[in-house]
């Protein structure tokens, strides 16, 4: 058995951590670490005064690069990254195991503090931690009573330092409590090899077109000072930018409106003409602008000239998915420009002008060069691959909806025989130029709405473009296309209450319901259960018996949440689509396509010129794993000279 060196540490940077990360955090030249404690399995806490001038001893070194001892910390990547810059080189992440991430794996919260409550241990964070953290932790405003310092020292405040080693050791102590209480529901070892080589992703980190960003944000700059001169023009007002001046500049106009929200200016800018058409108009025009991700590419970039730390292993909650982190990369916006090249290099230029004049819309071409600030480095190109329709492919495999997969073993065309099936017309006319064509996008629109018992608020929450009167007929025509996976999902219902009520288990096709320790877990295909804590029944927003379990919410608390059968499809769906990519990524590592980034079910790769293939990227990426040789795979790619969609 491993020894495990649990490990706590307090460290100082001018870089905010919140808003930067932990590796541009570490990457400040004044960044260092000052408190270092840790304990072998469940021996006392040692503290190294680092900030004091004690060095961390030999054998503490040698532990750190040792593979037969497990490192183990709270958020493990932000010790690991900061224990790498402390020593100079990159610490092994297979030697790692993130609490953390234990915690999320049983859908608890993600702070240290409030898993220790949620656990209701003994062993609790300091209170005071907060407080210290600020004091000795982040720079300080230069006063006249701290004699205009810019930081705190030691020496400062000696009765405070004192307290914060305490505050450190202490937490290595409530971390081993938390890691003791969870070590029954031990990730599989496989899950351990994604964490690491997520961290080796994430330790790579991708490259930024600096001066793309630089640029971009400085062309918002001036198109945005100008849209405001010409607002004060149309208007009159002082600050246009005011939400009350302007509600009351409209309301003298006859067009009063209660808000100014995104979707109520469009409806309002159409059915007004004149000086208020074009102040809504302008006003349209400034939201489509997304600098803020410029913003946080240009916060968070290293002195490498890359971003690391994009992605969050098991950061979605429940399916374990990844979650993007700094710059949310997942929810870039899409690019439908006919010249990103050209564009690009205006933007480049800082021509806001030239911009405006060739494409229109200074703000909607930023927003869609988002993407293309992500470039790979000198000699290279970036290779991408993504699944094709992998959750419409999943939840038929899951409900054996077979004519679903015989179409993706055949023609994919899923969204054509959708139709088809719906309105019972013959497949081979839905193609452009036909009358039946239109009947695609409504095939579409239901097979992206309705997969998870979703009605006509899932269509309308899709941005369904249709009249209202169409979109429950719509439903009903996709549930009868599909028998199998309505099956799956009542199914789904009824294995989870007999779980609850019997405290049993209940198996649902590949999937199976069980009871443990106050808690419903749900078996993948993969191995990995999804965990739903204390589930009950509980009563719905309806009157109606509902299925009630306990999940964090945004501040930590562990709060009620309602399931039913679709959402437990949605929920079993999602995570063996992750399960698949997860499976994906080791393979393209194995075969030497290194990861920069992912999104969602896509790969991003960095490849020399010359090296590897698009093509034998996707057939690596289509291999399906050993308990799902009969899920049908399909990857698609291209090869780019900056991100984007193809």
């Amino acid at each position: 058995m491993s020894t495990i060196m649990g490990i706590d540490i307090e460290t100082y940077s001018s870089a905010p951590l919140p808003k930067c990360g932990v590796y541009r955090y570490t990457d400040a030249p004044d960044f260092e670490v000052l408190l270092f404690s840790y304990a072998y399995d469940d021996e006392p806490v040692v503290t190294i005064d680092l900030a004091c001038g004690e060095k961390l001893p030999e054998d503490v070194i040698a532990a750190l690069n040792d593979p037969t001892v497990i490192k183990a910390a709270y958020n493990a990547q932000f010790e690991r990254v900061c224990l790498s810059r402390h020593l100079g080189h990159w610490l092994d992440p297979h030697q790692w195991r993130c609490t953390a991430v234990m915690a999320a794996y049983l859908t608890l919260p993600s702070r240290l503090a409030d898993v220790a409550v949620a656990l209701k241990l003994s062993q609790q964070k300091m209170e005071e931690g907060k407080d210290l953290i600020r004091y000795f932790s982040v720079p300080c405003k230069p006063t006249k009573i701290n004699g205009g310092r810019t930081r705190n020292m030691p020496a400062d405040a000696p009765e405070k330092w004192a307290l914060y080693k305490q505050y450190n050791a202490q937490d290595v102590e409530t971390e081993r409590a938390v890691r003791k209480a969870l070590e029954a529901w031990l990730l599989p070892e496989h899950e351990w090899k994604l964490y690491a080589l997520d961290q080796q992703i994430n330790d790579r980190g991708v490259r930024v077109d600096k001066k793309l960003v630089k640029n971009a944000i400085a062309v918002d700059e001036v198109f945005t000072e100008a849209a405001y001169q010409q607002a004060k023009e149309l208007t009159g007002l002082e600050n246009p930018g005011s939400v009350n001046q302007l509600k009351a500049w409209l309301a003298d106009q006859d067009m009063p409106m209660e808000s100014l929200a995104k979707k109520i200016v469009q409806e309002k800018a159409s059915q007004s003409d004149g000086i208020v058409a074009e102040l809504l108009n302008l006003r349209l025009e400034l939201s489509k602008t997304s600098v803020k991700k410029y913003e946080a590419m240009a916060r968070t970039v290293c002195r490498d000239g890359r971003i690391h730390g994009l992605l969050q292993f098991g950061g979605a909650s429940r399916t374990f998915r990844w979650a993007g982190r700094l710059v949310q990369i997942q929810n870039l916006p899409q690019n439908h420009l006919p010249d990103l090249d050209l564009a690009r290099e205006i933007v480049k230029a800082g021509d806001e002008e030239m911009l405006d004049s060739l494409f229109g819309s200074v703000p909607g071409t930023l927003s869609e060069l988002i993407r293309t600030a992500f470039i790979p480095k000198e000699g290279c190109r970036f290779i991408v691959a993504d699944f094709s329709a992998i959750e419409a492919r999943v939840l038929a495999w899951l409900a054996g909806e077979d004519w679903v997969l015989d179409e993706f073993r055949g023609k994919g065309k899923i969204y054509e025989a959708t139709a088809s099936r719906m309105f019972h017309i013959p497949q081979e006319t839905i193609v452009k130029g036909h009358p039946n064509y239109e009947y695609r996008q409504k095939g579409k629109q239901a097979t992206l709405s309705c997969g998870y018992g979703g009605g006509v608020g899932a269509l309308k929450a899709m941005g369904a473009k249709m009249p209202e009167e169409e979109m429950q007929p719509l439903v009903d025509a996709w549930r009868a296309a599909n028998p199998n996976i309505v099956a799956f999902w009542n199914a789904m219902d009824r294995a989870a209450r007999k779980v609850i009520r019997s405290k049993t288990s209940a198996r649902v096709g590949k999937v199976t319901l069980y009871w443990q320790d106050d808690k419903m877990l749900m078996r993948l295909p993969s191995g990995r259960n999804l965990c739903y804590q204390s589930p009950h029944f509980t009563m719905n927003r309806f009157g109606s018996d509902a299925i009630g379990y306990y999940a964090p919410n945004s501040a930590g608390q562990m709060v009620e949440q309602e399931t039913f059968g679709g959402k437990l499809a949605e929920n079993a769906t999602q995570a063996i689509a992750r399960d698949i990519l997860a499976h994906a990524m080791l393979n393209l590592d194995a075969a030497g396509y290194p990861i920069v980034f992912h999104v969602h079910d896509e790969a991003v790769m960095e490849m020399p010129i010359g090296e590897g293939s698009m093509e034998d990227a996707c057939a690596v990426m289509g291999q399906p794993p050993d308990w799902a040789l009969d899920l049908p795979l399909r990857a698609d790619g291209y090869e780019c000279a900056y991100y984007r969609k193809d």
